[in-house]
């Protein structure tokens, strides 16, 4: 019969299956495990990436917030706290609207500045104290008041000193106001000085 006639061909045969049938398990299994490796190392970067998204969009936002305050802050500086020359007569001009709204007309104002320095820690703002002093009944001296704090000029009321009047209804209201102004001065110094 032929299978004894061809007995060595037929055992080569034989062996090279075996070799390729354990090579196949053998590669599917290493293959399988490499699959598997892969599916892991995607994995393990996807979430690296989402990751990495969530702190780029977190640190973007911070950036955008930090943008905001730093623009608010140049038009805070910039245009409520300009310098005096920009907007000390607008100061004046509102003061003397908002007193003749609340029928209180001062007689004068007085003015002081204090000019803070930038080499000893201040801002380099210089603020100015406006005091003045008004006649009136108790609605017209709250009125005052309250169109000061709502006025659109950067102004603190920082003293109020209320006595009687001639008679029992009329109130004396002394009150001292403050605003800073920005000290372009003293900014030229402290950038010279850096």
């Amino acid at each position: 019969m032929i299978w004894r006639e061809k007995r060595v061909l037929l055992a080569i045969l034989g062996v090279l299956l075996l070799a390729n049938t354990a090579f196949f398990f053998t590669y599917r299994v290493q293959y399988q495990n490499r699959l598997q490796d892969l599916a892991s190392r995607l994995d393990a970067s996807k979430s690296r990436l989402e990751r990495a998204r969530a702190i780029r969009i977190n640190t973007q936002q911070q950036i955008d917030g930090y943008r905001k305050v730093q623009s608010d802050i140049q038009t805070l500086y910039n245009q409520q706290w300009s310098t005096e020359q920009q907007r000390l007569t607008a100061l004046v001009v509102e003061i003397k609207k908002v007193t003749a709204a609340s029928q209180l007309v001062p007689q004068s104002l007085s003015f002081s500045e204090s000019v803070e320095n930038v080499r000893s820690g201040g801002s380099g703002a210089s603020t100015v104290h406006i005091m003045f002093s008004v006649h009136g009944t108790y609605q017209q001296v709250r009125r005052l008041i309250n169109l000061l704090e709502l006025s659109d000029q950067f102004v603190i009321i920082d003293g109020v000193s209320l006595g009687g009047g001639s008679n029992e209804h009329d109130l004396t209201l002394n009150i001292r106001l403050k605003t800073i102004f920005r000290d372009t001065t003293t900014k030229a110094t402290a950038n010279r000085q850096l």
